[in-house]
């Protein structure tokens, strides 16, 4: 007689399982639908996404990694996608989409190695080669740039904004970007973005976008018999209050006569007149300080002449001190006139519905604010990020020294180059290696479908031009030409392009490896069907 064999659960109720092939099929799928989400956004003819969000707030953006932000994708696999741009963010600051869709493609080319019964590991470890070979081919086709060569910069800048929503200014922003980026750079060539501050106002067209050689700052004076513009100005950096300071713990002063009241309130008057005092004498004639102004200081620094704000972000500050070479003062003690800053005028003015103050002409500036004019809300937004992405392409292009042509261009050289390198392998990778090289033609086939053009078509003739040797062909989405990249004037950092296929193939190789997915219960226990009516769960017969 057999026993009865009681099932094991190792996993907790209510917890799913998927394994081996449909694990594989369920994650590649994801993948390929966060691909495909972006890949209409592609290129200079791309269409824009609108997202609204549970509260109804409206973003309308063709930046991938924006889309796949909004999107609060919940699959994991998918999630990892959305990591790629993320990566791509913050490494480059611009080519999110690029990456997604490579990774996209190289999933969906390992499906059909794995239809083929090549086993994943296989696949993982052609594609880790064919990553490898392609970082060395893109490093051997690209060109040199430096601060000099302000017409590449330019066009960096040009290429970075095509097909966003600043593309109708795309010249004009360019310029204002290329400038600067070169002012904020180091006399050893480091940049760092976050001297670049942007502002955006809503009003007047992107054409009325302006580089300030200073900071434009949020804030308004605080008196209003203050001057609203100081020429010259002498600028005093403050991380101290001008107020009394108070007690550190609560404090009781009793008083028994109203002349004690009156001499304790002449008292704190003269205290904050010789904070004042201090402050003249340093010979400023503005004062940014990051803490609070008092009432009475105000009255005191207005009749003095001396333009002031307050509560200035520390960020902000930061940037003034760059932007004027001032330095940013704890105490007023022992301050001479090394410590200012300086700037050729400080003014307020009301821009759009809002004071703003303008510290400009500065010297030279290690901190410079881009002005951001647009329509409405979300065009300035989208053009914004416009701006953002052509700041991050010039700096990826400055700090590596190294630039391709764009249009699709270095992808099909990379693509015929692997094909060549798959040709010397005898093992099953090469196979991968093939796919990997087929993966790689996703973007100029993008790029031709999103300007309506036929693919197979332009593949063809762009093929045969590289295998004459025009390493810079790529697609003309305009005329539905070939052309030759470099010479017309679009051209990406090489960063861009080494970036999107590292974090690409390292994502799709992981996927690939995964043959088991185990997703806990979320599902509370509750009452099972077996337990007696009005007992808790956990409640045994003997409590």
């Amino acid at each position: 007689m057999t026993k009865d064999i009681q099932p094991i659960f190792i996993l907790p109720e209510g917890a799913t399982r998927i394994t081996g092939k449909d694990a594989q099929r369920n994650n590649i799928m994801a993948a390929k639908l966060v691909a495909e989400t972006v890949r209409t956004t592609l290129g200079p003819k791309g269409m824009d996404k609108m997202l609204v969000d549970s509260l109804g707030d409206v973003v309308i953006t063709n930046d991938g990694v924006t889309i796949l932000d909004e999107m609060n994708i919940e699959h994991p696999s998918a999630k990892m996608i959305v990591e790629i741009a993320k990566t791509q963010e913050d490494e480059v600051g611009d080519g999110t989409t690029t990456a997604v869709v490579i990774a996209g493609e190289l999933l969906k080319n390992a499906e059909d190695l794995l239809d083929q019964k090549l086993h994943p590991t296989v696949i993982a470890k052609g594609y880790q080669m064919a990553a490898e070979k392609a970082q060395q081919i893109l490093n051997q086709i690209s060109a040199s740039v430096d601060k000099t060569n302000l017409n590449i910069l330019k066009n960096i800048a040009t290429t970075a904004m095509t097909g966003k929503g600043a593309e109708m200014n795309k010249v004009k922003l360019a310029d204002l970007t290329t400038e600067a980026v070169l002012q904020v750079a180091d006399a050893d060539g480091n940049i760092d973005s976050d001297n670049i501050k942007i502002e955006k106002k809503v009003g007047e067209s992107a054409e009325a976008s302006t580089l300030i050689r200073g900071i434009l700052l949020d804030k308004e004076k605080v008196h209003g018999a203050m001057p609203k513009k100081v020429e010259n100005a002498k600028i005093l950096l403050l991380d101290c209050p001008i107020e009394i300071k108070e007690t550190e713990t609560d404090a009781k002063i009793q008083i028994s006569d109203p002349m004690q009241m009156q001499a304790f309130l002449e008292q704190e008057e003269k205290m904050l007149k010789k904070l004042v005092d201090d402050v003249i004498k340093t010979g400023a004639n503005v004062v940014f300080c990051q803490k609070g102004i008092d009432d009475l200081a105000q009255h005191y620094l207005a009749k003095a002449g001396i333009f002031a704000a307050r509560r200035v972000k520390k960020s902000d500050m930061e940037k003034l001190a760059k932007a004027s070479g001032g330095s940013i003062l704890s105490t007023l003690e022992a301050t001479s006139e090394k410590d200012l800053g300086n700037a050729g005028v400080v003014r307020e003015e009301k821009v759009g519905d809002e004071y703003m103050t303008y510290i400009e002409n500065c010297q030279n500036p290690k901190a410079v604010t881009l002005l951001v004019r647009g329509g409405t809300e979300h065009v300035i937004e989208e053009v914004k990020r416009a701006v953002d992405d052509a700041v991050g392409d010039l700096i990826a292009s400055l700090k590596n020294g190294k630039v391709v042509g764009g249009a699709g261009a270095p992808e099909i050289e990379v693509a015929k180059e692997l094909k060549k390198y798959a040709e010397s392998l005898s093992g099953r990778e090469q196979l991968a290696v093939l796919k990997f090289a087929e993966a790689m033609e996703i973007i100029p086939k993008t790029l031709a479908e999103n300007g309506g053009l036929d693919p197979i078509d332009i593949m063809t003739e762009l093929k045969a031009l590289h295998d004459k040797g025009e390493k810079w062909a790529g697609v003309n989405v305009f005329t539905g030409k070939a052309m030759d990249s470099f010479t017309e004037g679009i051209i990406e950092p090489l960063k861009i392009k080494t970036q999107a296929i590292k974090s690409a193939s390292e994502v799709a190789i992981m996927i690939l490896r995964i043959d088991d997915v185990i997703a806990g219960g979320g599902s509370k226990p509750g009452p099972g069907p077996e337990m007696p009516p009005g007992m808790m769960p956990g409640m045994g017969p003997g409590m």
